[in-house]
């Protein structure tokens, strides 16, 4: 229980250091349509992993690090520092119905809002493996 609260700490002032950095353009507030828009052509990739045994597993494992904390374990939007922000719940069948998976894609690679961005820390291969594990979490 201790460790989870010292990580559920370090996160936060993870994200409030990122806040600090971070500037939204015209004043708009973090996460606003008028700040957060994902180029087209982003948006429109397809994803080119299909999933596989292994790429589920690394993924699963990539979302326990870096995702679960905020996104909950089986992606309900319930973990740890789910208290700060509106998420979606990924176990939901029509959770992800409007996203694209370029757009899925771009969001991890790029963050949104307090979301920091994966960036360069894993390869694209990965992220897709990512956009499939979150995809597999839609009850049907």
């Amino acid at each position: 229980m201790f460790h989870r609260s010292v990580v559920a700490v370090l996160a936060a002032l993870f994200l409030a250091g990122a806040g600090l950095t971070q500037q939204a353009p015209n004043n708009a507030k973090p996460g606003s349509p008028a700040e957060y828009k994902i180029p087209p052509e982003d948006a429109q990739k397809a994803n080119p992993v299909k999933p596989s045994p292994e790429g589920m597993a690394k993924a699963k494992k990539i979302y326990g690090i870096d995702c679960a904390m905020c996104h909950g374990a089986n992606g309900d939007g319930k973990g740890d520092m789910s208290d700060l922000k509106n998420l979606p719940d990924f176990t939901k069948a029509d959770a992800g119905k409007d996203r694209t998976d370029g757009e899925l894609f771009y969001i991890i690679r790029n963050g949104k809002g307090d979301m920091p961005k994966e960036d360069n820390r894993a390869k694209d291969e990965d992220v897709w493996n990512l956009v499939n594990y979150i995809r597999a979490m839609a009850k049907k």
